[in-house]
């Protein structure tokens, strides 16, 4: 697929736009300035992969806690400002390497020029992010609610403020819960500027509906070019969002990162015991970072063509199967040994 053509900024050391590689994003759901906690979670979600993490500061103690925090993470570091210009200025002094902000809800025209301003002074980007769920009232009133786009109007409003000022150094998302005007509005927005985009489906709910809502909101827009950015928005631990994340990237061949697990949905053809076997080697293999793809399958219908197909392949028979590298036959083995052979081989796997 080809992707939209946008404009790079980089946030800390990772860029985003351009050529640069669709990033995975997550943030902390731990009191930002209760340091440890923060950093202790920032450090399971580097454990997954997470590229960039977001912190929330709604007060002055929150913001200040950025530069203990920075000394204890190594991926940077966004600070989700609303309200209070002066949070956005003490946490680009305490070393947030990214400002999330919405320019229309800091103050006045002053107080965004400052934010501005000590953003452009220590080469800062800010994320414009506009929401449905915070839609400006004028704007509802003028499209008779909240629609695509309004949400456009909002962001390019937003961008002019940033542009009057000399201010370029932008990433943009529009976010809704509602998945068709989500993807509406990013595609409007898309063909407008050349800015980055931060794609994402907000409150998505629980990982059982939310996973699932994100990669249709997400992988539509994705899949048709558009998006540099994610984040997968769940309820519960934001590790889950780093997984979700990779697996909408690996499922339109957009990123590579860990292992890719296919096995089939089971049938009356079936004379092995594959879903525990499957969850028991899903529960061995969780944490190893190999771009490997492994598949499981229960047949001699489809399974021998995908195991071959993949870098370690298992096809099912009756209470045995047959293990595939590379499309080669290893050998046979016994049911029983099917979780503990993957495993072992996963494990020593080098290309």
């Amino acid at each position: 697929m080809k992707r939209r053509k946008t404009r790079k900024i980089f946030v800390g050391n990772v860029s985003i736009g351009g050529d640069a590689p669709i990033s995975v994003q997550s943030m902390t759901n731990t009191k930002t300035e209760d340091v440890k906690s923060t950093a202790e979670q920032i450090k399971k979600l580097e454990d997954a992969g997470c590229e960039i993490v977001r912190v929330a500061v709604p007060k002055m103690e929150a913001a200040e806690a950025i530069e203990e925090i920075k000394r204890n993470i190594k991926i940077p570091l966004v600070a989700d400002i609303h309200f209070d210009y002066r949070l956005a200025l003490t946490a680009m002094e305490k070393g947030a390497d990214k400002i999330r902000i919405n320019p229309g809800n800091i103050g006045s025209r002053e107080r965004v020029k400052k934010v501005l301003r000590a953003a452009r002074e220590r080469q800062i980007p800010i994320r414009i992010g506009v929401n449905a769920g915070s839609l400006e009232k004028e704007l509802i009133q003028k499209y008779d609610g909240v629609t695509a786009e309004a949400l456009v109007e909002s962001a390019l409003t937003h961008l002019e403020i940033c542009e009057e000022e000399g201010f370029y150094n932008i990433v943009v998302s529009i976010k809704a819960s509602d998945v068709p005007l989500m993807i509406e509005a990013n595609r409007l927005f898309s063909e407008k500027t050349d800015y980055p985009l931060h794609l994402g489906v907000t409150e998505a709910g629980s990982p059982r509906v939310g996973i699932l809502r994100s990669a249709v909101g997400v992988g539509t827009l994705l899949a048709e070019g558009i998006g540099d950015t994610i984040r997968i928005s769940l309820t519960g631990d934001p590790v889950q969002e780093i997984n979700a994340g990779y697996e909408i990237l690996k499922s339109l061949h957009l990123r590579q990162h860990g292992l890719t697990i296919i096995s089939c949905p089971t049938c009356g053809r079936l004379q092995t015991n594959l879903i525990p076997i499957l969850e028991e080697v899903e529960r061995r293999l969780i944490g190893i970072n190999k771009s490997l793809t492994i598949a499981l399958m229960g047949c001699e219908v489809n399974g021998p063509g995908e195991a071959r197909e993949a870098d370690i392949g298992i096809a099912c028979g009756k209470s045995s199967a047959v293990l595939f590298k590379k499309g080669r036959v290893i050998r046979k083995i016994k049911e029983e040994e099917i979780v503990q052979t993957l495993v072992q081989e996963v494990e020593n796997w080098r290309k």
